[in-house]
């Protein structure tokens, strides 16, 4: 253990046992499951948002990195803006049978529409 690593210690303040492990804040990614098993729903979304229409889908199950792939990936063939974070992709517009065809083209054969 490094003498600096009293901020990543959380809940406790001593302890006596000399085997024991403190907890950190780091959670561990998921593995992306892959694309056959991921369950994404497509749907439109209209709150807080100030009357402005998105798709969004959600149901990703993975790390961040391949979340941000796939919400790039249908921006550009959508043509339109967004974001990809907490596990969900916003896409500004509806796009939602355009997305469906999309993501069944590249091989996420159980996203469906709500």
């Amino acid at each position: 253990m490094k003498n600096s690593d009293w901020k990543e210690r959380v809940n406790i303040v001593y302890s006596t046992n000399p085997d024991f492990r403190y907890e950190s804040e780091k959670e561990e990614e998921a593995d992306t499951l892959p694309k056959e098993k991921q369950a994404l729903r497509i749907s439109l979304d209209k709150r807080n948002r100030g009357g402005k229409q998105v798709t969004l889908i959600t149901g990703f199950v993975g790390k961040d990195e391949d979340l941000q792939t796939l919400g790039k990936f249908l921006k550009t063939k959508c043509g339109a803006g967004g974001s990809a974070k907490d596990n969900e992709i916003i896409v500004q517009g509806d796009f939602r049978a355009k997305i469906k065809d999309l993501l069944v083209d590249a091989g996420y054969i159980k996203a469906r529409m709500i």
